[in-house]
């Protein structure tokens, strides 16, 4: 089967996944993500309880240009798992499992995520 001229089935370049496959996917990757902020969190405090040189040192980092991408990252995993969570309690009470509705869900998380990032980000940096 491995020497075969024909592609297996479903062929990826071929086939598109749903959005909500798609989303499924995101929904375990930003749990991934979610769990890595929380040992950074853990860090931070550790850091700051430690002394203020610690402190400032890990500051320093999230402070940096890579360090406030992880922190939008986060902040919009935090959201996306969030609103993909609130679904998953809808479709586990019996609600919204027709095609249009899940699509709709779908996207509406998404918007729901990036509008609280947004949002987010703004009154962080307005303070």
């Amino acid at each position: 089967m491995a020497n075969s001229k024909y592609p297996t089935s479903p062929h990826l370049q071929i086939y598109r996944l749903p959005l909500t496959a798609l989303l499924s996917i995101t929904h375990r990757i930003t749990g991934v993500i979610l769990s890595f902020g929380c040992m950074l969190l853990v860090w931070l405090l550790a850091a700051a309880a430690d002394s203020a040189e610690s402190y400032r040192q890990l500051y320093n980092h999230l402070d940096s240009w890579y360090g406030q991408i992880f922190l939008l990252g986060l902040v919009f995993s935090l959201y996306l798992h969030f609103c993909n969570g609130v679904r998953h309690l809808f479709w586990d009470a019996g609600y919204g499992f027709e095609l249009e509705t899940v699509d709709l869900t779908a996207k509406l998380a998404i918007a729901v995520a990036v509008i609280l990032t947004i949002a987010t980000w703004v009154v962080a940096g307005a303070a």
